[in-house]
């Protein structure tokens, strides 16, 4: 499969599991988090989806689209391990967390998923969603079946368990 492929099949099953959750999650309180705001395509879904709820944004440096900068309040900069960890003490937990945290290494991706994990775990309300493009193996959180279409291993779907 070619890389170009491969770029479709993953945006597909990243959009098919955004507006699955987008379903799921309804009208049911809690906040938006974006981890990794990249060019903002992702996060410009997600306005459309949730218009009326606070989308926080994570990332390193803001580098996207001018269409799709978030406003200045909802960005928080800096490394994941501690920017996400800080947002915790700000008391606001999140019904969606949609982490595209991947780059080009896979090893390095891998470990990074690793790590966040325990931590997007405890921002999610009880019963609250995580996509993800990287395996989030935790004990809180459980497994959820892809949407038809998505393709096993493009992207990982969960929800927090309690």
């Amino acid at each position: 499969m070619s890389r170009l492929d491969a770029f479709i099949r993953r945006m597909k099953a990243q959009r098919d599991c955004l507006n699955a959750v987008g379903r799921l999650v309804g009208d049911r309180p809690g906040a938006v988090l974006e981890v990794g705001l990249g060019n903002g395509r992702t996060y410009d879904h997600l306005r459309s989806l949730f218009p009326a709820r606070e989308i926080f944004v994570f990332d390193r440096e803001v580098a996207a689209h001018p269409d799709c900068i978030p406003p200045a309040a909802m960005v928080r900069l800096g490394d994941f391990r501690e920017t996400l960890p800080k947002f915790a003490t700000e008391a606001k937990r999140a019904i969606l967390i949609h982490a595209d945290i991947g780059s080009g290494n896979k090893e390095a991706s891998l470990a990074l998923g690793r790590d966040l994990a325990p931590t997007l775990a405890a921002l999610l309300l009880p019963g609250g969603y995580l996509a993800a493009d990287q395996p989030m193996e935790v004990p809180a959180l459980e497994r959820l079946p892809l949407p038809d279409g998505a393709g096993d291993g493009r992207y990982h779907f969960y929800r927090a368990r309690g």
